[in-house]
C-alpha cells in the first residue's frame, strides 16, 4: 500500500552489530575531538582581534559547518552503538537527511571559498582587503547556504512521495538519501538521477574550481624569486590543501566503492561512508591549530 511509515529502524554497521560497543570507543572519542576543538577554534577567532580577517572568518564557518555535521550524525550513531536504540521516526529520518546533505555542500562551497581567499593572497596580496570585503564574505556565505537548501530542499519531498510497502529497515548509521531510496517498493529513477546529478555537480564544479585556483597560485608561487618567497607563499595554503584533501579524498573513495565495489563487505562501504563525516571535523581543527601561529599560541 501507498503508506508512509511511522519509524524507519537503523542498523548501525552491518556485519559488525557484535562489535558495536568496540566501535563506539574510536568513534566517541573523535566526537568529542570534534567538538572541542571546533569550539575552541570559534571561541579563539572569536576573542583574538588579530585574528579578525577574511581567513578566518572562512575557517569559522567550517568549524560551525563541521560541527553541525558532527550533531547531526553522532549522538544517534552512538545510541545506536550503546543502547541499540535503532528506531527513528519518518520525519526525524528526513530533517537528519537533509541537514547531512545539506552541510556536506556548505562544506565543500566554504572549501571553495577559501581556495578563492587563498588566490587572492598570493596573487594579489596588494589587493586582498579591498578584494575580501566583510560584504563580500558575507555574501559568500549566504550563496553557500542557500545553494545548499535550494539544492537538497526537493529531496525530502521525493522521498515522501514514494510507497515504502517491504522493510523498514536501513543498512546504515544514519539516514543516507540512497540508503532510504533503496527501500521504497517503486520506480525510484528520479531520486537516483537527481542524487547523482547532484553528486556530480557539486563535487565536479567545486574540485574543478579549486583546482583552477592553485594552477594560478602555483604559477605565481613559482615566478617568485628566492626560495624563502616561494616557500613561504605556500606555506599560507598548506593547512587549507590538507583540509581539501580530508574532505574530497574520503567522498571520492566512498563514492567509488559504491559504484563499483560490488564484492566488497557491506561494513566497508558504510565505514568509508562514516569516515567522510568524521575526519574533516576533527582533523580542520587540529591542522589549522598547528598551522596557524596565532591560534597555536592562544591555545
Amino acid at each position: 500500500s501507498n503508506t508512509t511509515p511511522a519509524l524507519f529502524f537503523l542498523t548501525g554497521i552491518p556485519g559488525l552489530e557484535v562489535m558495536h560497543r568496540w566501535i563506539s570507543i574510536p568513534f566517541s572519542t573523535a566526537f568529542a575531538i570534534a567538538l572541542l576543538g571546533n569550539s575552541t577554534l570559534l571561541y579563539v577567532i572569536k576573542t583574538e582581534p588579530s585574528l579578525h580577517k577574511p581567513m578566518f572568518y572562512f575557517l569559522s564557518m567550517l568549524a560551525v559547518t563541521d560541527l553541525v555535521l558532527s550533531l547531526t550524525t553522532m549522538p544517534k550513531m552512538l545510541s545506536i552503538f550503546w543502547f541499540n536504540a535503532q528506531e527513528i521516526p519518518f520525519k526525524a529520518c528526513l530533517v537528519q537527511m537533509f541537514l547531512l546533505h545539506s552541510f556536506c555542500i556548505i562544506e565543500s562551497a566554504v572549501l571553495l571559498a577559501m581556495a578563492f581567499d587563498r588566490y587572492v593572497a598570493v596573487c594579489n596580496p596588494l589587493r586582498y582587503n579591498s578584494i575580501l570585503t566583510s560584504s563580500l564574505i558575507v555574501k559568500i556565505g549566504l550563496l553557500a547556504l542557500l545553494r545548499a537548501l535550494g539544492l537538497m530542499l526537493p529531496l525530502p519531498f521525493l522521498l515522501r512521495r514514494l510507497p515504502y510497502c517491504g522493510s523498514h529497515v536501513i543498512s546504515h548509521c544514519y539516514c543516507e538519501h540512497m540508503a532510504v531510496v533503496k527501500l521504497a517498493c517503486a520506480d525510484t529513477r528520479v531520486n537516483n538521477i537527481y542524487g547523482i546529478l547532484v553528486s556530480f555537480f557539486i563535487v565536479g564544479l567545486d574540485l574543478l574550481s579549486i583546482g583552477h585556483s592553485y594552477v594560478m597560485i602555483l604559477r605565481t608561487v613559482f615566478s617568485l624569486a628566492t626560495r624563502e618567497e616561494k616557500l613561504k607563499a605556500f606555506g599560507t595554503c598548506l593547512a587549507h590543501i590538507c583540509a581539501i584533501l580530508v574532505f574530497y579524498i574520503p567522498v571520492v573513495l566512498s563514492s567509488v566503492i559504491h559504484r563499483f565495489g560490488h564484492r566488497i563487505a557491506p561494513h566497508v562501504h558504510i565505514l568509508m561512508a562514516n569516515l567522510y563525516l568524521l575526519l574533516p571535523p576533527v582533523m580542520n581543527p587540529i591542522v589549522y591549530g598547528i598551522k596557524t601561529k596565532q591560534i597555536r599560541e592562544r591555545v
